[in-house]
């Protein structure tokens, strides 16, 4: 399967099940307890998860396919990056959001 193929399948599959498809935001974030880079794929949703922000979805929920950097920090690969083919400073996460519409029980 190729890289675009994956990310349709997973966008669709949610999509299917109630999630609004959600474009990658930049890699800068906004808020501002936000770290340099956006390293993850909840970090876009971070006012929502805070309760800053209602979610603008009906039902609240979103998935994702969200670009990310990692130069440091808990999750940091930079010594690993160019030994192997799978550490890299750039990737996209794959995510899938509930903002309190649905819990663990429900998503397994």
């Amino acid at each position: 399967m190729r890289a675009d193929e994956l990310r349709r399948a997973w966008t669709q599959f949610f999509v299917e099940r109630g999630h609004t498809s959600v474009p990658s935001a930049g890699l800068i974030p906004h808020h501002p307890s936000a770290p340099m880079f956006v390293n993850s794929g909840m970090m876009p949703f971070v006012p929502y998860f805070l309760g800053e922000e209602a979610p603008p979805f009906d039902p609240a929920r979103a998935v994702s396919v969200q670009r990310c950097v990692r130069a440091g920090g808990k999750h940091n690969d930079l010594d690993a990056i160019g030994r192997s083919r799978r550490h890299l400073s750039f990737f996209e996460m794959l995510g899938n959001f509930s903002f309190g519409d649905y819990f663990k029980e429900d998503a397994i």
